[in-house]
């Protein structure tokens, strides 16, 4: 096992582009038996992390610091981290991790996965299937919803939803997604697309204080990503010393807890792109940004003229790290999509059916997070090659990627056996927070002389103005 983790590490860091003779500093160290899974979840969990580290790590000498013992990767706080939502607790309250129309259903031919958390989606979803979206029903839905798509071929289904812009994927074998024209573009797409994309002249940040260890202090970073992934990448960069700014449009309200849970250390604000005066701001905040993270499908964004083109012609040597649901190229590239999604179209749930011959689910949302970490690690990489060579960088990433990494890439993990998963509560804390008492997931990202946990407690959705904080 320490040798497929050694390997799964080696193949994240060289797709960074990382220098190997680094992966010897990460120290692997807790508990077995974590993120138990047919598929090597674990592995691909400990490798997304480590790799954050070590691009850590790398931004903190390239700044002048010293960073001299080994980069520490606790099992047991990776697999706390990896289901940080579930440990999530609002004054003693948890919250739910699925809204009751976002399941797997069995159709005429197989079997469909659905996600209907937003409101919005839901509205979709019963739309396509010829539902009032004004029910409030949702268990009387459940039952309805049940027989109709009983009734029709998966396929149909998941087209049906999709034309109107809903969520709802069949359930395909790992053979089925492999001869799907969506397989074929992810896999001509490198696992981490990190690059050079124009010339820049070098841009050192000023020194870091010494302790604590802050490889990304003074950095700004301007996140405008939802949900998960995204989040959790721009979640470490707060946590590594960046001033990190969620820019939200007021119209589409996020899910509190996923806001809570994803928020340590950052800032949220609303700007309304649509406005001349949000615009404005936004363009002077892009204007003294060092990072962009986007979390919105490819050329979402661009009828507001945030094309990484337009946004370089603000600042020509900002980094923008772009980060999709089923990659950046094929027939599926502008679709919407979610770990839930990926995980059932790209095979994963074939693979991890239940003994009752359900579609299964990983033991945790590990696409949007390893992802996320493996977007932070790219983001640091990209800032130290900045400053070390000048240029205007890029990552690209994506959820249908990181499947194909861990279906087919990582060592083979066998059967899972039975869960046993440590107590994770000496991997948790507590803290004040302005919604509330939090019970939340300590970062897994560690550094001697660095961090144990986020500098602030989440702030409240939007309730930050739009702008960085002083120098």
């Amino acid at each position: 096992m320490e040798q497929e983790s050694g390997d799964a590490v080696r193949a994240a860091w060289t797709a960074l582009g990382g220098d190997p003779a680094a992966i010897g500093s990460v120290d692997r160290h807790g508990p077995a038996g974590v993120l138990t899974a047919r598929l090597p979840v674990a592995e691909l969990a400990v490798a997304t992390v480590a790799a954050a580290g070590l691009a850590a790590a790398e931004l903190a000498r390239s700044r002048g610091l010293r960073v001299t013992d080994p980069v520490p990767v606790d099992t047991g706080g990776v697999a706390t981290a990896f289901t940080s939502e579930r440990h999530l607790r609002v004054d003693g309250t948890a919250f739910e991790g699925f809204a009751p129309l976002s399941r797997f259903w069995p159709a005429a031919d197989g079997w469909v996965r659905t996600h209907a958390n937003y409101p919005h989606h839901r509205d979709r979803l019963l739309t396509a299937l010829g539902f009032d979206p004004c029910r409030t029903d949702d268990a009387s839905l459940a039952a309805e919803v049940a027989d109709r798509i009983r009734a029709e071929p998966a396929v149909g289904v998941e087209e049906a939803v999709t034309a109107v812009g809903g969520l709802a994927v069949a359930i395909r074998t790992p053979q089925q997604w492999s001869a799907h024209p969506q397989s074929g573009a992810v896999a001509r797409e490198p696992l981490v697309g990190l690059r050079l994309d124009g010339p820049a002249a070098p841009r050192r940040l000023p020194p870091p204080p010494e302790r604590p260890l802050l490889p990304a202090a003074g950095v700004r970073v301007l996140d405008l990503t939802r949900v998960i992934a995204g989040p959790v990448a721009t979640r470490v960069l707060a946590l590594l010393g960046a001033d990190v700014l969620r820019v939200d449009d007021p119209r589409l309200p996020e899910i509190e807890a996923q806001h809570v849970d994803t928020g340590f250390g950052k800032r949220s604000t609303l700007l309304d792109l649509r406005r001349p005066t949000d615009r404005t701001r936004f363009d002077a905040l892009v204007a003294d940004a060092d990072v962009v993270v986007t979390g919105y499908r490819p050329a979402a964004l661009d009828r507001f003229g945030l094309s990484p083109e337009a946004l370089r012609r603000r600042r020509p040597d900002l980094v923008i790290a772009r980060l999709s649901a089923w990659g950046f190229s094929g027939p599926w590239a502008r679709r919407r999509g979610f770990d839930s999604l990926v995980q059932a179209a790209t095979g994963i749930a074939d693979v991890e059916r239940r003994a009752d011959g359900t579609p299964g689910a990983l033991p945790a949302q590990a696409l949007d997070h390893g992802t996320g970490y493996l977007l932070a690690a790219a983001v640091l990489r990209a800032l130290a090659l900045r400053g070390e060579r000048g240029g205007a960088w890029s990552a690209e990433l994506s959820l249908a990627r990181t499947a194909r990494w861990l279906l087919h890439e990582l060592p083979a993990e066998g059967p899972a056996g039975p869960a046993s998963a440590p107590d994770p509560s000496r991997w948790c804390e507590e803290r004040d927070a302005p919604v509330g008492r939090l019970r939340y997931a300590l970062p897994p990202v560690c550094l001697p002389g660095g961090p144990r946990t986020w500098a602030t407690p989440p702030s409240p959705w939007g309730a930050d103005p739009p702008a960085w904080l002083p120098s």
